[in-house]
């Protein structure tokens, strides 16, 4: 048997066994990568959804659901002109409903109140200023416009609203502070009084 080299068991699998580690390591990354990748996807396609049920909404003045199984609808559009920001609003204040969009709180007529997780829909906030215009366009085909006069940084368990305002107004409120990762106590709020 000249010429031919018996190879041992162990020297194969020793070769063998890195690769499978290195193409194991690989596909557990890329599941990871794709798994990262459906909660922007899903953002994604249900604002594209939340746009459309808009769209149908104020055509019909009737709120109409996003998708079959959704547990909110379309109240409004909101806009701040000077920072090109336009968000679907939605009805309750549900946590679920808040990981699509701003939130109108139900309360007084006189007070609307919207809220939104500080790190995605209201994130814009941190550059809203006082004298900002926003708009607000219902359902029902309402057009309201506000201007900012002022911002406030309360205690969740300590925010109020007046009564009977001179005008009606607006909250928009999110968590704060800005960029913080853990649940805090503090809310920020941007007061705007109807035009």
């Amino acid at each position: 048997m000249t010429g031919l080299a018996l190879r041992k068991p162990g020297r194969a699998f020793g070769r063998v066994l890195p690769t499978l580690l290195l193409a194991a390591l690989c596909l557990a990354g890329l599941a990871l990568v794709a798994r990262g990748a459906v909660i922007p996807a899903k953002a994604w396609i249900a604002q594209i959804l939340l746009d459309r049920a808009f769209d149908r909404s104020l055509a019909s003045h009737q709120p109409v659901r996003p998708w079959p199984w959704a547990d909110t609808v379309p109240v409004a559009r909101i806009t701040v002109p000077r920072l090109g920001v336009s968000q679907i609003v939605l009805s309750g204040g549900s946590g679920q409903a808040m990981a699509f969009g701003p939130t109108l709180m139900p309360g007084k007529r006189a007070v609307a109140i919207m809220a939104a997780h500080r790190d995605t829909h209201f994130a814009f906030l941190r550059d809203v200023r006082p004298g900002d215009e926003v708009r607000v366009r219902t359902v029902a085909g309402e057009k309201l416009e506000y201007r900012i006069v002022r911002a406030q940084v309360v205690r969740w368990d300590r925010f109020a609203y007046p009564a009977n305002p001179a005008r009606p107004l607006l909250a928009l409120t999110t968590c704060y502070p800005f960029g913080a990762t853990q649940h805090g106590p503090l809310r920020y709020v941007l007061w705007a009084e109807r035009l």
